[in-house]
């Protein structure tokens, strides 16, 4: 009987240890059938979650979602961390053609997939906060529109050319670095931050968390309507999570659960996107949530 009452929720997340147990059904629920969508790579389907408020629940990148909140998007922030990572590895520049380093890069070009995407986000706050870049200075150089579609970059952003790519621009010269994700896809370049895995791990020391990725949103309407299916989402994550051996509560763990426990990091990406222009008004961490879901916690 308790079959025939589940909630059946369209929903998207990606394929990682930490959700694994919940999209095979080893995590189980007496509210909740997820109605999966089959997804390589979860940022493929971003603008469906932002322009098209497609899914019930979904991954989404944390600079998406706040300019997604700025706008008034129809979903609501779960406290639940599904990717998080040092971000220093992941802005490179082609060794062939001399030595770069952070402080170098004022006045120069750099390529990023989309000015808004999250590790571009975190990678410009970091050499801003950290090592001396003006990022007025640096002009910007994109080969993808925003996932928010209301959203307008600002003047030192620009536009590749038609049919130029990123990584190739760099080896030929066209452009000075580039945010590249996380792994050198050439072995021509080299980690404009040295020693990244090391400035990544002091970073996270010094800010008291590892900078956050993508979380998980819902639908504000099924949040008001069904708080405890909410809270149910939330349960099977933080089960899943356990369910894959993960570490759970270290002072750095990356997969944080519940709005305290990510609140340090949220504010630190908040002042960067405000600051990068990607929201006009810098909103608050509690903003993001709402009652319902700012009440979830491990163990509540």
């Amino acid at each position: 009987m308790a079959t025939a009452t589940k909630l059946k929720l369209h929903t998207m997340l990606g394929n990682y240890p930490n959700t694994k147990p919940l999209k095979s059904g080893a995590v189980k629920s007496d509210l909740v059938d997820f109605d999966f969508v089959e997804v390589k790579v979860a940022n493929n389907l971003f603008k469906q979650v932002v322009r098209d408020a497609k899914f019930d629940v979904a991954e989404l990148a944390i600079v998406t979602y706040v300019q997604a909140k700025s706008f008034g998007k129809p979903y609501v922030l779960v406290p639940a961390v599904i990717v998080s990572r040092g971000q220093h590895h992941t802005i490179a520049y082609n060794g062939e053609r001399g030595t770069l380093k952070p402080s170098d890069l004022n006045g120069k070009r750099v390529g990023v997939r989309a000015y808004t995407v999250t590790t571009g986000t975190w990678v410009r706050g970091i050499l801003a906060s950290d090592y001396g870049v003006d990022l007025d200075r640096v002009e910007w150089v994109t080969f993808e529109d925003p996932h928010v579609a209301e959203y307008r970059d600002p003047a030192i952003v620009k536009r590749a050319p038609e049919g130029k790519e990123l990584v190739q621009m760099l080896l030929d010269g066209e452009i000075d670095a580039a945010i590249v994700g996380d792994k050198l896809p050439d072995p021509r370049l080299k980690h404009l931050i040295p020693d990244p895995e090391i400035a990544a791990k002091r970073w996270a020391e010094v800010h008291g968390g590892v900078p956050i990725n993508h979380m998980v949103v819902v639908r504000e309407s099924l949040s008001k309507s069904r708080p405890d299916v909410v809270r149910d989402i939330f349960r099977q994550l933080h089960d899943s999570k356990r369910a894959a051996g993960l570490p759970d509560g270290d002072r750095l763990d990356p997969y944080r659960f519940g709005v305290e426990a990510c609140r340090p990091i949220l504010e630190i990406i908040i002042d960067f996107c405000h600051r990068q222009k990607l929201i006009d008004r810098r909103i608050s961490v509690d903003e993001l949530f709402d009652d319902n879901t700012r009440a979830l916690a491990v163990g509540g």
